[in-house]
């Protein structure tokens, strides 16, 4: 990420970025919810099937240039892969086992393995001191979160772990591919078609995976559903775009710190989730390891020793 040291967060980019994590945060707690009554896979088709939709009939609202060569449809089915169906079947299938604001934790994982991949497939991208320092902090912090004993006992718990650590592997490189191959295409037509690609891919898996589609679901489920697919994801790819173009992706790490305390808030109130200790001190540890990679408190304080 070269441009992690970069913009100063202005009153509103810092509104958005909460508004961000209370939106994904809130998503662990709506896949909770839904999870109770569906699949995995069953609720990220559902996710994105809506969300899909929903993103399609804004861009004919907003009279969005739509161009779609094979080529790009190919692009966004390997996005979808990478950034939707992989991680949101593997976090969903963690939050069987794990509590929500756990599995929100690991999710800040996604930085770390961010910037290793970056330095390893983009040639514009170095894995300086620094970055390193992050790197090694964060991973400390997912090793203290799972408990080092877990690490060699593969329980349910454990592999449930695992699995949302993988989601984040994917996520970062869902950010490669996006670097390579989507630059210039417009935002709400990215996200609209990879998770159009998604759709298209979970639907049937679910259905032989899982059990067939159904509209007849509690009101509960479809309360989670829709939050997850109108506010959790359609809104909150907006939202997310909206910032970067605003901050830039450097300040968008801000948000992997601020998601946790929304999921972990929310599973304490409604799910009566409580974490181990050492889940919170791993959480210190991505904190740490996120400022360290961000930069600008270290440049500070180097700018102030040198004054």
């Amino acid at each position: 990420m070269s441009d992690t040291v970069q913009k100063s967060l202005s009153a509103q980019s810092w509104r958005d970025l909460i508004l961000l994590a209370a939106l994904w945060g809130g998503v662990f707690f709506s896949n909770r919810i839904a999870l109770f009554e569906i699949g995995p896979i069953t609720l990220v088709a559902h996710r994105t099937v809506w969300a899909a939709l929903l993103l399609w009939c804004l861009a004919i609202f907003r009279k969005t240039s739509i161009s779609l060569s094979p080529r790009l449809w190919m692009v966004f089915c390997v996005m979808g892969l990478l950034n939707n169906l992989i991680p949101f079947s593997l976090l969903n299938f963690a939050q069987l086992t794990v509590e929500s604001g756990l599995a929100s934790i690991f999710n800040a994982a996604t930085a770390f393995f961010g910037i290793l991949l970056a330095a390893l497939f983009l040639p514009d991208e170095r894995l300086t001191m620094t970055k390193t320092m992050g790197v090694a902090l964060g991973f400390l912090g997912v090793a203290t979160a799972i408990g080092f004993s877990h690490l060699t006992a593969f329980d349910p718990r454990s592999l449930a772990q695992i699995a949302a650590l993988l989601a984040t592997l994917s996520y970062g490189f869902a950010g490669i591919w996006a670097r390579k191959h989507l630059t210039g295409v417009s935002p709400l037509i990215a996200a609209a078609g990879m998770l159009t690609c998604t759709a298209v891919i979970a639907t049937p898996l679910a259905h032989y995976i899982e059990a067939p589609l159904t509209l007849s679901l509690g009101s509960a489920t479809w309360a989670a559903i829709t939050y997850g697919a109108v506010f959790g994801t359609a809104g909150a790819y907006l939202l997310y775009y909206r910032i970067l173009a605003s901050a830039g992706s450097g300040n968008l790490l801000v948000v992997t710190l601020l998601i946790p305390p929304f999921a972990i808030v929310l599973g304490a109130l409604f799910l009566n989730e409580s974490l181990p200790p050492r889940a919170f001190a791993g959480f210190l540890l991505l904190a740490i390891g996120l400022i360290v990679l961000d930069g600008r408190w270290l440049a500070k304080r180097g700018s102030t020793r040198d004054s």
